[in-house]
């Protein structure tokens, strides 16, 4: 649904609050008190079946005998009739409602009954519905208190969400007590329908929010949170607090409104990937916002601290070092300077004790010395009030500075009423101060932990060519399909390796037997030394009951040995079914071992882990997780978290192992899970490296039963049936494909050929340079949201990019979708820009897009011609411009399917 209808909530012209009472204490009196007493210039009627007047105001039995359709209805009324409620604000058109009433999901069976009937109605009517058991919202910048708080919140920047009630009330607390305002406060409740998700793509688009804060006890929709989290964490810092870290806390949080907690390591990989900071506590967020969002991104973690005391110079030092960060190693240069203005007795190191006689002078010379630093990326300046140095004029000073400044600048005035006026003048001209040098120096890790991770996430993959991954055959497919027919989900190692030998990945094949003398047999034919598996479809872990016995090396051990299991497993055991031994080659030279696996998590889907693996796995539990689809920059992130990355880089004089064999391992494991969704868990363990070879030694798979209803996959992959070959009228042929990340070189070699003129048709101005920053805002894209599709050649052996149109669904216009496009001059006047306009209405059918709609320069002659030719309507926008629009008609609707265009 998107943000379509939230303007009803959110920018209301017109509110009812259903419930609203003359019952002082009650949510229904709070609320209307508190909207017509915060300066809200829109209109509130007051729904009260019984009353005539509520506070002072006419009041209506019911919303069908208002005068005027209401943008907003509040509800605060008895739970068993909210469905009621809410159908007669469907029925008299009004789009928007919050409920405040609790009695929903979280008393249990009945109420989810109440839920599922709001839904229905919701669905009917095109409803948007905050809540229920919420506070409500507030919006400082419309004066609008919508809740049942008792303050009103101040304005600011921020915008935070959260999903406990009483924690928005203590949050409320502290902000007005810190001074910190917010652009808006939302209190979501059980998130029946508006969620996450769809408030960070509404607020992300807010002039009045720089920052997003989250308070989370669950996610519900975790596509659309992912989706929307990566779309703006780019631009306005998202930082998150999520409850329920530990098992314990998840299971209070679970009887709470939210729905029951995942995996806390699962969350914290799901919000690295989207670009999301992570904190522990309340103070953190406003901490960690306010430093996001005012302050320079630092491209290093070495921090300058300049003091007028030891002793706090001391505390930051030690925060430093224990958040991962580093003291600042003054250069030459820096030293000379210092030592030409500073006391004789100054610290000569970081942290810069500039003594405590030291005046704002002294500290504006020290600030500019340590900018010009290369060996610097931020500075954190401490001040204890002493008798020289006027917290006032510093505060004044380190303004000034910090306007010329491109590294980000933090303070620490420690004390209270006579740095009191000091920190508000910081606070106001957007320079983070902290009562703490330990809390400012984690405000600076956390901000360096963001910039750092959103580098590493849009950091251009090497394009690694999969050349074994390939989709499974029938044949392979045929063994999920005739395990479920079983109602067996525990596949054979046998069935598991055969389908993880399709993707790439070099397995040791087991070979199945069921006597003694096969037994012999296949291992000579195998040759000796082999290892011996008992084969049972419902034992999983096999050496757990002696169902494993490695390197045997001769006839007579390989007797003893199959005699032993069978007896051991059988008085283990003795209801299962015994199929009877596999045999398989033992491995030698073992190398690493080490653990790949996936499983299917409730709420973000199907994950990848990798680590240490064999007899080390619940040892040393060494692990990394990561969400598919994996390119080659995120395979590495996942290798580097673990220990086994420090193995396999080499230690202690063992040769270090080729690590894009393991990337590419990965890669093709990520395959295997996005393409195979019956796969409910996966472990690959031990997985050996060994002379460069990657071998699954041990394979188990494990199926969903449910797989058709399940959360698979929480981010899109890369859409392959968008991909056709066309020719142009030069007979050239031509691919079109979507765009990736591993695009960005040849983007850029595309880009470097187009003319000034095609430049300016496509950005609307003259653009020189494309840095990084905007080339992968172009490649690396969220294919759930955005759709760039290229037109490759190959020239002599080389790829090369002839032009791109991309399609970009509107968050708030439902169903509509702009479009632009590029052709490079070379190639212009073939038909590709033909081909690229038909094959975008292809795309946008298959998508549900109903009208996509651009802007084109009115000088731009070829593309206006284009549009005519493609009956699109075109009208006069602004000054040079034209806007132009396409219905996208779905009578003739196009399925796409493998790369095959085919009509229905």
């Amino acid at each position: 649904m998107g943000v379509n209808n939230l303007d009803k909530i959110f920018k209301p012209n017109s509110i009812a609050v259903i419930g609203a009472s003359n019952k002082i204490g009650t949510a229904g009196y709070r609320i209307f008190r508190n909207l017509i007493g915060s300066g809200y210039e829109g209109v509130v009627y007051p729904i009260n079946i019984k009353n005539k007047s509520i506070q002072g105001v006419q009041a209506y039995p019911t919303v069908n005998d208002l005068p005027l359709v209401v943008d907003l209805s509040i509800i605060a009324v008895p739970s068993k009739i909210v469905p009621d409620v809410i159908k007669q604000c469907g029925e008299k058109g009004i789009k928007g409602i919050v409920i405040i009433s609790a009695g929903f999901k979280e008393i249990g069976e009945e109420g989810r009954l109440l839920e599922e009937k709001i839904k229905k109605i919701r669905d009917k009517y095109g409803l948007r519905i905050l809540g229920p058991n919420c506070v409500g919202f507030i919006l400082p910048y419309l004066n609008l208190n919508a809740s049942f708080a008792d303050s009103m919140a101040g304005e600011g920047n921020i915008a935070l969400f959260s999903q406990s009630g009483a924690i928005c009330g203590s949050i409320l607390d502290w902000a007005a007590s810190s001074k910190v305002g917010f652009s808006s406060f939302i209190s979501v409740g059980s998130m029946l329908d508006i969620d996450f998700g769809d408030l960070i793509d509404y607020f992300g688009m807010d002039m009045h929010t720089r920052s997003i804060l989250l308070y989370v006890e669950s996610i519900t929709d975790a596509r659309k949170f992912m989706s929307a989290s990566r779309s703006f964490a780019r631009v306005k810092p998202i930082i998150v607090i999520k409850a329920g870290r530990y098992k314990e806390g998840a299971i209070a949080a679970s009887s709470h409104t939210g729905a029951l907690a995942g995996d806390d390591a699962i969350y914290n990989a799901a919000f690295k990937r989207a670009g999301i900071v992570r904190v522990k506590e309340i103070g953190d967020l406003f901490n960690c916002s306010s430093i996001l969002a005012k302050q320079p991104h630092p491209t290093g973690s070495n921090l300058a601290i300049i003091t007028n005391a030891g002793g706090p110079g001391v505390l930051a030092t030690d925060k430093i070092i224990e958040e991962g960060g580093r003291l600042a190693k003054l250069s030459n240069e820096t030293m000379e300077n210092l030592n030409d203005f500073l006391p004789k007795h100054w610290s000569k190191s970081n942290p810069i004790d500039i003594i405590g006689d030291s005046d704002e002078e002294i500290y504006s010379g020290v600030i500019d010395v340590c900018l010009k630093d290369d060996n610097i990326d931020g500075i954190l300046i401490i001040c204890v009030p002493q008798v020289m140095a006027n917290p006032t004029k510093l505060a004044e000073r380190i303004i000034d500075i910090s306007k010329k400044s491109g590294k980000p600048i933090l303070t620490s005035f420690i004390g209270e009423e006579n740095v009191h006026h000091a920190r508000q003048i910081l606070n106001r001209n957007g320079i983070p101060t902290y009562p703490t040098p330990e809390e400012a120096v984690e405000a600076y890790m956390y901000l360096y932990n963001y910039s750092g991770n959103l580098e590493l996430l849009y950091e251009t993959p090497v394009d690694i060519e999969i050349k074994n991954s390939v989709k499974l055959k029938p044949k392979q497919r045929k063994i999920f399909v005739n395990a479920l027919n079983e109602k067996r989900v525990l596949l054979n190692e046998d069935e598991s390796k055969e389908i993880i030998e399709k993707y790439g990945i070099k397995t040791t094949k087991p070979y199945v037997v069921k006597s003694e003398d096969q037994a012999v047999e296949t291992a000579k034919k195998i040759g000796f030394p082999v290892v011996m598996k008992i084969l049972s479809p419902q034992i999983s872990h096999k050496s757990d009951i002696g169902g494993v016995k490695l390197d045997i090396r001769d006839e007579n051990e390989i007797r003893n040995s199959y005699n032993t299991m069978m007896k051991e497993v059988k008085e283990k055991t003795s209801e299962v079914k015994i199929i009877g031994v596999t045999i398989q080659k033992m491995i030698k030279n073992k190398g690493y071992e080490l653990i790949l696996g996936s499983k299917k998590d409730p709420v973000f889907g199907s994950i990848i882990l990798f680590g240490l693996g064999g007899i080390y796995t619940e040892l040393f539990k060494d692990r990394a997780i990561g969400l598919p689809p994996l390119n080659q920059i995120l395979a590495r992130r996942i290798i580097e978290q673990t220990k086994a990355y420090k193995l396999l880089k080499g230690f202690r004089g063992i040769s270090p192992v080729d690590i894009k064999k393991v990337e590419e391992t990965l890669i093709n494991f990520s395959h295997l899970i996005i393409d195979n969704p019956e796969i409910k868990e996966i472990d690959i363990n031990p997985l050996i490296i060994n002379n460069d070879e990657v071998i699954a030694v041990d394979a188990r798979i494990i199926l969903d039963e449910e797989y058709k209803t399940s959360q698979h996959q929480t981010i899109s992959s890369y859409p392959t049936k968008y991909i056709k070959k066309v020719k142009m009228k030069d007979d050239s042929e031509v691919i079109l494909r979507p765009i990736k990340p591993e695009d960005e070189m040849l983007w850029l070699d595309m880009f470097k050929n187009f003319s000034k003129e095609t430049v300016r048709y496509r950005f609307f101005r003259i653009i020189k340079d494309t840095p990084h920053e905007m080339r992968t805002r172009y490649c690396n894209i969220d294919y759930d949201r955005e759709l760039g599709i290229v037109a490759e050649i190959n020239d002599k052996g080389n790829k090369r990019l002839l032009g791109v149109i991309r399609i970009i669904a509107d968050p708030i216009r439902n169903k509509e979708a702009e479009f632009a496009i590029v052709v490079g001059d070379k190639w212009q006047r073939l038909g590709l820009g033909s081909e690229f306009m038909d094959f975008m209405f292809e795309i946008a059918r298959d998508k549900g897009i109903k009208k996509i709609y651009g802007i084109v320069l009115s000088d731009n002659t070829p593309m206006i011609q284009l549009c005519e030719e493609k009956n699109f309507k075109i009208t006069r926008g602004d000054p040079g411009e034209y806007n132009i629009e396409y219905e996208v008609f779905n009578d003739n609707k196009i399925l796409l399917e493998s790369g095959k265009i085919l009509p229905i």
